[in-house]
């Protein structure tokens, strides 16, 4: 193996080791009770980047982003493909134990379906929480905190350098 790719492979080590370090027992932690999905405008959309070779683009409207009393940060997210498909979903994070839980989809007849179950997963699982965790380390998330305001939250996705 070269150097570089073992270089590669510690700190990719060390960043999930600090990532699982950051996670918060808070064992006493009741979710709120969840608003319902926010209306989106697609044209507004801030971007951020989740894997160099995705052929989806990801964006969330800052005017759907929230942050609960809950300490959940709330969200429309909106992936789109190169054909303009689109898939939006109605999501949450949970920055202190580094999890994700999509409430809701909206379907092509303009109207939002309740995710029936919904579960929290782990940001640091397979291809669906891939964006949850780039989310989260845009600016949704401080560490294992959710982002100081929803204003600090969009100043993070803006200064990315990325916007629609």
């Amino acid at each position: 193996m070269t150097f570089r790719f073992l270089a590669l492979v510690c700190l990719l080590g060390l960043s999930l080791t600090a990532a699982a370090q950051n996670i918060v027992d808070d064992s006493d932690w009741k979710e709120g009770k969840v608003p319902p999905p926010p209306a989106f405008n697609a044209a507004k959309l801030l971007r951020f980047d989740v894997s160099s070779g995705s052929t989806l683009v990801y964006g969330v409207d800052p005017a759907s982003l929230s942050i609960g009393e809950d300490g959940i940060v709330r969200y429309v997210l909106v992936a789109s493909s190169s054909t303009g498909a689109r898939n939006v979903l109605y999501e949450g994070l949970r920055c202190s134990s580094g999890e994700f839980k999509t409430y809701a989809r909206y379907m092509p007849d303009g109207n939002w379906t309740n995710v029936e179950k919904a579960e929290w997963r782990s940001m640091f699982g397979n291809m669906p929480s891939r964006h949850a965790l780039q989310l989260a380390r845009a600016g949704a998330c401080n560490n294992s905190a959710p982002a100081s305001s929803v204003g600090e939250i969009v100043r993070q996705l803006k200064n990315q350098g990325v916007s629609p």
